[in-house]
């Protein structure tokens, strides 16, 4: 439509110029023209106005638009067909109501235009413009009902995933914590059963059978050694599931890669010669990072992060630094330990007997910086 309008603008003052060239009026139609542009070209910095209230600021700059294009048809009848594009803009303008009559006034005019231009009375001029603006109004409110129910849908679907999302996480939830009670019933609760069962057989022989009594607290001692091997499997289970496939830089580098997507680009480096850590420090890293990625992506707005994990022998560190808006960092607050933040961070950091550095200005990105000591692991 924006394209058309100027088009038939152009269109209009050539047809004037070679029809009329060196009139008294030519040097007002040509600037009224130039006007008429201008002002179409301010629309779209006004704001957008289909589905809003008009401000005041829109509805004047619409009736400048009008007034100018009235004139010029006044002036010049050959520039009543500008009025099709005008429509559409009154329609995106204003509530439903007026706009109707604001068509009909226009639609007044191009008839009134072509009358002139024609001479004579001619049915169909008088016709073929209320039919025009009757087939771009109904097309108009065909489209917007289209929009509408798209809108809609797209909503539902939204709205859809998400509670979707929601039951599947809490059915997880559901089904892992069962798993992992009838694993602990089936496994160290019969072992602790079985340790007491065996306990108390002994202290009850312990003075008539000391033999018995002894075979009973070894056999109890071998119960809890096996007790000890399940405890330990469960741990290792619970450990994240991306350190299962190559230790703590591959989980990084899988974790950089995962989350470079949606406008943010996450990069892995590894500096130092790569060590074995204990388990509980490359859990705790990788969480940490997981939850810096978290906070960038969630808070930092920015294009690009990058992940480095740094082994010095005696200690091994994890940066995490983003090109985003930046933030002034506060002095740590003691408060629960919850989702990715920060708090979850320094608490994970603290327990390893590490130091959490934060780098960070508005403005000027951010850079997280955790050093574990591995003497203290």
């Amino acid at each position: 439509m924006h394209t058309a309008f100027f088009l038939l603008l152009g269109g209009a003052l050539a047809r004037f110029l070679l029809r009329h060239p060196g009139e008294a009026r030519t040097p007002w139609i040509i600037a009224l023209s130039v006007v008429l542009a201008a002002l179409y070209v301010l629309g779209p910095a006004l704001g957008p106005g289909i589905g809003t209230r008009p401000t005041p600021r829109r509805l004047t700059w619409l009736a400048l638009v009008v007034a100018a294009w009235v004139v010029l048809v006044v002036l010049a009848p050959s520039f009543a067909w500008c009025a099709v594009p005008l429509f559409y803009t009154g329609l995106r303008t204003l509530p439903a109501r007026a706009a109707l009559v604001l068509i009909g006034v226009l639609t007044v005019f191009v008839v009134g235009a072509q009358l002139r231009l024609a001479g004579d009375f001619d049915p169909n001029l008088l016709l073929a413009p209320p039919a025009v603006a009757a087939l771009a109004t109904a097309v108009f409110v065909h489209m917007e009902r289209q929009a509408e129910r798209q809108r809609a849908l797209i909503d539902d679907l939204v709205r859809t995933r998400r509670e979707l999302a929601a039951t599947e996480r809490r059915e997880g939830t559901l089904a892992e914590r069962q798993r992992l009670s009838m694993e602990i019933h089936d496994t160290l609760a019969q072992s602790l059963s079985s340790q007491q069962m065996l306990l108390q057989a002994a202290d009850r022989l312990w003075d008539a059978d000391p033999e018995r009594a002894r075979a009973h607290v070894r056999t109890a001692e071998s119960v809890t050694e096996r007790g000890l091997v399940e405890a330990r499997r469960f741990v290792h289970d619970l450990a994240p599931a991306d350190l299962a496939g190559g230790g703590l830089d591959e989980a990084l580098r899988t974790l950089a890669a995962r989350e470079s997507e949606a406008g943010l680009a996450v990069r892995f480096h590894a500096e130092g010669t790569p060590a074995p850590l204990p388990d509980r420090v490359e859990s705790a890293l990788l969480r940490i990072a997981q939850g810096a990625v978290a906070n960038v992506r969630e808070h930092a707005d920015a294009t690009a992060a990058a992940i480095t994990l740094t082994h010095l022998g005696d200690q091994v560190v994890l940066d995490i630094a983003d090109n985003g808006r930046g933030f002034t960092p506060e002095p740590p607050r003691k408060s629960g330990v919850r989702g990715h933040g920060l708090p979850a961070i320094r608490a994970r950091t603290r327990q390893l007997g590490g130091t959490l550095t934060i780098e960070s200005a508005p403005g000027e990105g951010t850079v997280l910086s955790v050093a574990i000591p591995l003497e203290a692991s």
